[in-house]
């Protein structure tokens, strides 16, 4: 049984180091998808923000999402990682910012 254990440690370590880019860039996407699908249901598809908090939720949280109304901008915050998109106009849509 311990080396049963063992194997599959192995194998989930060996797993990790093999993916370890996608796993270290996984904390990003979560807050830069919110952001940007918040900001493209919101100023793209003129839904109201309720429904664009519902459309944008995830089974992992987000610790933040805000929205500037004035500057059409979307600020979203989940796993440590902060990313903005905002509405640049009606032929650009939104975009994620720098």
């Amino acid at each position: 049984m311990k080396r049963v254990l063992l194997v599959l440690v192995l194998l989930a370590g060996a797993w990790a180091w093999y993916e370890r880019q996608a796993l270290a860039d996984f904390p990003g996407i979560l807050s830069a998808y919110s952001a940007k699908e918040y900001c493209s249901c919101r100023y793209v598809m003129g839904f109201d923000p309720q429904y664009c908090r519902s459309y944008v939720k995830q089974y992992l949280p987000l610790s933040r999402l805000d929205e500037d109304v004035q500057q059409r901008l979307i600020s979203a915050a989940g796993l440590g990682v902060e990313n903005h998109a905002q509405w640049l106009g009606p032929r650009e849509g939104c975009r994620l910012l720098p």
